[in-house]
């Protein structure tokens, strides 16, 4: 008996002196105490609440080494290997759970639209429903900040940027012909059907070391992963007939739209500033199908456009008018994967083909043009931890381009150039807590028809104030092939790739409702591409010594607190831009610049009417020109240009909707510049004439009806 008492308490001392003592302080990064922070050994029942000074102890009778959990709501989970025994009085630091919502998001330099966009400027009916924009990308985005109107184009031009150093992207792979066919001062348009779409980022400097071949800015359209439902939508225009359908299976879907547009309603109705022998006249379409893996999501992207008009234009060089007859076909092809596999590895990749051809009756002269793009893209990406991920990919574009000149008299000449880039980038995203991101690149190309190499670093940094406001700042050297107005001679001459330096500075405010962007820039433009005779042509002398910058600030608020069913948005942007390149003869502002623009969006719903009314007044300053009367180059300057555009949206019920958009509404004889003769006349003066938009306005009105089994489903977003 006594030896069993002996052996309990041998026993149940042990028991004692097995109990070891867990100790410390749970605090965060700036070391103030996290109060309710649950402490406790992996795999067992031994632990303790942290208490409000952070502190915390608790016994176990576990021995060796262990891992020790501290977690809590709002911190990443700390987990570390510790000896049980010695384990005391230790202090745990906890780090920011920067996966939460208000972390910080770099943004300099881009505007973003889409569901998924962590700071959207735009809504994705924005882009359809601003007065104005017709349905077209582009004229929607140039009612944001940065970007320059010029009517006589019609493509973006961005600070201080002439229009061909935007690049377009579909679901990240490049489309080389993003716009429609046109001629000398006669505007075109985007290619793309905006409700395919369920994202756009527009990046007006400083974008990501992923994209290249774009001295100033990159627009990216992503496609809906998903069809919203199956259903049928029916258009009918002033302008021509629509029709689309999408399609839902079981793990894909389809969706295919048509459309015939001919504008000689509205050219019989609205006085026209040219003679159209033949009205502009296009036939469309383009599908996306998709289909969903266990792991990722295949798409493919088609489209395809034919387009043609004949028209007879003035000439201050010339005593009749020049004829200018135009045949385009245009084709785009874009398949993408993209999925996850392996220990968390994001894979990416990608093809495209575009094809465009246009045959081109000018005057007596007739010009044939085909153009072959394609790209080929791979890109990985792993989130490595919370704080860090890393991404690194390829590109390799390819391009054939081939025109041909005959005037019918004495000259029949063929130009053109393949060209192959190979390119390889990598870039990590550091984030040091919900307060501060960092994301860090370069990116590396060979260009094989300009024999060269080119190392393009990027870096951006965003710190986060405030629960509602952050600064970004963005770096970044950037490279672009010259345009095919210059490089199709290459056979004759040497060129180099055009380079441009960008720093920005950017405040961002935003809180449900309301949304506030301030940007300072700065463009530094390197390698322009000059020539020395007054047109393009293949004998000219051409360098690359051309020089130039920009600066400026933009700036950008949206509303929609002030008043219910009123949405609204206000953009400033200032520029003051000076280039040599071209024919310069000295440092001067192209005459697509103005130095102030202003755009005011309204969109107002009417519920009794059941109606949505917009208005949107585009302004800017004068623009210059050169008058060669006059011995100072550049000195001249148009008036001021404004626009003021108005739309309805009338539902005569949930699927049918009576749609009315027009343009320019006071009447306002904008100028956007002025043409010269190229020769004096008897009495020493260079003539001129004014480059003014083919028709003071433009309207349009449209039935819209969609066709599903919901009933709820129409084409408000579409309009």
């Amino acid at each position: 008996m006594k030896t069993r008492i002996t052996f309990i308490l041998l026993l149940l001392s042990t028991f004692t002196f097995a109990q070891n003592i867990i100790s410390g302080k749970v605090v965060d990064q700036k070391g103030k105490p996290v109060a309710g922070a649950n402490v406790y050994l992996d795999g067992t029942y031994d632990g303790a609440t942290s208490s409000e000074t952070g502190e915390f102890s608790f016994e176990t009778t576990e021995t060796g080494n262990k891992f020790l959990v501290v977690s809590f709501l709002l911190f990443e989970t700390f987990k570390q290997e510790i000896d049980v025994a010695n384990y005391k009085d230790q202090t745990v630091k906890l780090r920011e759970n920067i996966n939460a919502l208000d972390a910080v998001v770099i943004t300099a330099g881009t505007l973003e639209s889409g569901d998924k966009a962590r700071v959207s400027v735009l809504k994705p009916l924005d882009i359809v429903t601003t007065a104005g924009s017709a349905g077209n990308i582009v004229a929607a985005l140039q009612t944001l900040p940065g970007t320059q109107s010029v009517g006589e184009d019609g493509r973006l031009f961005v600070r201080g940027g002439e229009a061909s150093e935007t690049q377009t992207f579909v679901d990240g792979i490049r489309v080389a012909q993003p716009y429609g066919a046109t001629t000398n001062n006669l505007p075109t348009r985007s290619r793309f059907s905006p409700f395919l779409f369920s994202g756009i980022a527009f990046s007006t400097g400083g974008y990501s070391a992923e994209y290249g071949e774009a001295l100033s800015s990159v627009l990216l359209l992503n496609t809906q992963d998903e069809a919203d439902h199956e259903k049928t939508d029916i258009g009918l225009m002033t302008v021509g007939l629509s029709l689309g359908n999408t399609q839902k299976f079981k793990k894909s879907s389809l969706s295919v739209n048509m459309a015939y547009i001919n504008l000689a309603p509205y050219q019989a109705v609205i006085p026209q500033n040219v003679k159209w022998n033949s009205p502009y006249q296009s036939l469309g379409g383009e599908t996306v199908y998709r289909y969903n893996f266990t792991n990722g999501i295949f798409k493919l992207y088609a489209s395809f456009d034919s387009e043609r008009f004949d028209l007879n234009q003035k000439n201050v060089n010339f005593e009749n008018p020049i004829r200018t007859d135009l045949n385009n076909n245009n084709f785009y092809l874009n398949s993408s994967y993209k999925g996850t596999f392996g220990t968390g590895w994001q894979l990416t990749s990608g093809i495209s083909y575009g094809y465009s051809k246009n045959k081109i009756k000018y005057d007596i002269n007739d010009v044939d043009s085909n153009e072959n793009a394609a790209q080929l893209k791979l890109k990985l990406q792993k989130k490595i931890s919370n704080h860090f991920k890393l991404s690194f990919g390829t590109d390799y574009f390819i391009t054939k381009f081939n025109e041909n000149f005959n005037d019918n008299v004495s000259i029949d000449v063929s130009n053109g150039y393949d060209s192959n880039i190979f390119a390889a980038y990598t870039e990590a995203d550091i984030l040091f807590s919900k307060k501060l991101a960092m994301k860090v690149g370069f990116r590396y190309s060979n260009n094989s028809l300009l024999n060269e190499n080119n190392i393009a670093p990027r870096a951006s940094l965003a710190y986060k104030v405030s629960k509602s406001s952050q600064f970004s700042f963005a770096y970044g050297d950037f490279s672009q092939t010259p345009v095919v107005d210059y490089i199709k001679y290459s056979k004759y001459h040497q060129f180099e790739s055009e380079k441009a330096r960008h720093y920005i500075l950017n405040y961002q405010f935003t809180q449900p409702g309301q949304t506030f962007r301030a940007e300072a820039y700065y463009k530094d433009y390197s390698n322009l591409v000059q020539y020395d005779t007054r047109d393009i042509q293949y004998n000219s002398v051409f360098n690359n010594n051309g020089s130039g910058y920009a600066k400026g600030l933009d700036i950008f608020w949206r509303d929609s607190n002030l008043y219910k069913n009123l949405e609204y948005w206000i953009s400033y942007s200032y520029i003051d831009s000076e280039r040599q390149y071209k024919n310069f003869p000295t440092m001067a502002t192209p005459s697509f610049v103005a130095n102030h623009n202003l755009s005011v969006v309204t969109k107002y719903f009417i519920t009794d009417w059941k109606s949505q009314i917009g208005f949107t007044n585009s302004f800017s300053t004068g623009r210059p020109y050169n008058d060669p009367n006059q011995t100072q180059f550049m000195n001249g300057k148009t008036k001021s240009y404004n626009n003021l555009s108005f739309n309805w949206a009338y539902l005569l019920t949930t699927q049918k909707i009576l749609y009315f958009s027009v343009s320019n509404v006071l009447g306002t004889q904008n100028v956007f510049g002025y043409d010269y003769a190229k020769v004096p006349d008897a009495s020493g003066v260079y003539q001129r004439q004014a480059v003014v938009p083919t028709a003071d306005r433009f309207f349009f009105i449209g039935f819209f009806w969609t066709i599903s089994q919901n009933k709820n489903e129409n084409q408000l977003k579409n309009l």
